[in-house]
């Protein structure tokens, strides 16, 4: 190899086709739908080694806190992570590490994954992306494509050129990319023997791209280029302008630069590869019993086949009696029942969710903050009551509210608390009370998680009845 490849994460989208697990809020890449790790931190640790130079991070504004501390839970540094001001599809996202990569090495090689794929073999895909390096040196858009295992129409697909080996340790050349098919087309295309599953992950130099987008799609290049120039440093990240991003074409990098290039080629992977795109797909990566179940701890299943039950919520006990090719998903505050065929058809519930204004459909029940996180544990008329987690050495902003007054029980670790001009240390089972207006602040001195429980009352308890007057992260 002759150097190293630095891997780009675009970590920002908000998909829902995982609800209610996944929701804009806390979507599934920062979730640990298969082992201790989440699907973030997994694609992470993948491109470690000495191969590999730090990741850059791609990722939005409400999720750039999450990506730091996952990042430092596996122990990963990254080069940088890059804000988008707004969403607008892959092929901004991905110019834009190239723009930034380009700083230091135009001719450095970025390998582009997204972040909420399932790949099992680190060693054959660390093999894969080695052997696609020489076509990459040599100014080719090296596409990964997945050996098929089925007849999937919720893929897109990659078809090889003429005499081109759909099992080959080296790259081919690429004929088209062809859209998701129906089932009828996409079972034709398998039994040709001719295509690969599109897994959106690519190899390529810096200046390769940027010669391609030059070429093909100049006007998004002229919307991010001073996007990335005229970035501002914030806290480690660089939040890249948002005047010139909003003029970018909303594009995937697919329409914009690869349907359109000739110097393409394609690795194919054979080993297991999945983008856990719907709950089908998690029940088929997650190692069904002899009876085809796939069963949560908290879940319990009798006389079910085909099935996945998942309780995500310590104290829920989920049971499924007879059930056959059914998915249940119980959270703390919404369930999913479908069959598993319906899987795909997820998204039409949160559409219907989005209609009736039930902050569900958008909302995780645990609110992530810089700090720790929350989770409202019960609302009634003028009160709310909390279960807010501190991190160590985190402290929540210097802030007033006009409509509530609060009261702060300690129930595991030490707690500094500020109100007005009073400082004073909590340790478990101390309360302190906080007066509507009083000027307050917790922070945790310690070396483990603070966490209290707040009891909130008033006329108006929503988020937005905050002051804030010092804050560490910058918040507004």
């Amino acid at each position: 190899m002759s150097q190293t490849i630095t891997p780009v994460i675009l970590c920002g989208g908000a998909g829902t086709r995982l609800w209610p697990l996944s929701r804009k809020s806390f979507p599934k890449q920062f979730s640990k739908l298969m082992g201790e790790e989440s699907l973030f931190q997994s694609s992470a640790t993948r491109c470690t080694g000495p191969e590999f130079a730090a990741p850059l991070v791609v990722t939005g504004e409400p999720f750039r806190f999450l990506v730091v501390e996952q990042l430092a839970a596996v122990e990963v540094t990254p080069a940088g992570i890059l804000i988008e001001p707004e969403a607008r599809n892959t092929a901004a996202a991905v110019l834009s590490a190239a723009i930034w990569l380009e700083q230091s090495n135009p001719d450095a090689l970025m390998l582009v994954l997204p972040s909420d794929h399932i790949i099992a073999d680190t060693a054959a895909f660390g093999a894969a992306v080695s052997a696609a390096v020489p076509a990459a040196d040599e100014g080719q858009l090296v596409t990964f494509g997945i050996l098929p295992t089925r007849a999937e129409t919720g893929y897109g697909y990659l078809e090889l050129a003429k005499g081109a080996a759909i099992d080959a340790t080296s790259p081919q050349p690429l004929a088209r990319f062809v859209e998701k098919p129906d089932s009828a087309k996409a079972a034709q295309m398998i039994a040709s023997g001719q295509y690969l599953w599109n897994a959106g992950i690519f190899l390529f130099k810096v200046s390769t791209l940027l010669d391609a987008f030059r070429q093909h799609a100049p006007d998004i290049l002229e919307a991010v280029q001073p996007a990335v120039t005229e970035a501002q440093n914030d806290l480690g990240f660089s939040r890249l302008a948002a005047e010139p991003w909003s003029r970018a074409r909303s594009e995937s990098i697919d329409y914009a630069i690869m349907e359109k290039a000739g110097n393409l080629a394609v690795m194919p992977y054979t080993s297991t590869w999945s983008d856990l795109g719907s709950w089908e797909a998690v029940h088929q990566e997650s190692h069904p019993d002899t009876a085809g179940n796939v069963v949560s701890d908290h879940a319990t299943a009798i006389d079910c086949t085909n099935s996945l039950l998942r309780s995500e919520v310590d104290g829920l006990e989920l049971v499924g009696i007879g059930l056959d090719d059914m998915i249940a998903i119980a959270m703390p505050d919404a369930v999913l029942v479908a069959r598993k065929s319906d899987s795909q058809r997820v998204k039409d519930a949160v559409e219907a969710l989005k209609a009736r204004e039930a902050k569900q459909a958008t909302t995780f029940s645990s609110d992530h903050r810089p700090w720790g996180y929350f989770e409202s544990i019960a609302m009634g008329n003028r009160f709310q009551v909390k279960r807010i987690v501190v991190h160590p050495g985190a402290a929540l902003s210097l802030q007033s509210h006009f409509h509530r007054s609060e009261h702060w029980i300690v129930v595991q670790g030490t707690a500094r608390v500020t109100v007005d001009d009073t400082v004073r240390l909590l340790t478990e089972n101390e309360s302190v009370y906080i007066p509507l207006a009083a000027v307050h602040r917790l922070e945790n001195p310690g070396k483990v998680p603070m966490v209290l429980i707040e009891v909130q009352t008033g006329s108006y308890l929503g988020e937005d009845d905050i002051v804030r007057y010092e804050d560490v992260y910058a918040r507004g």
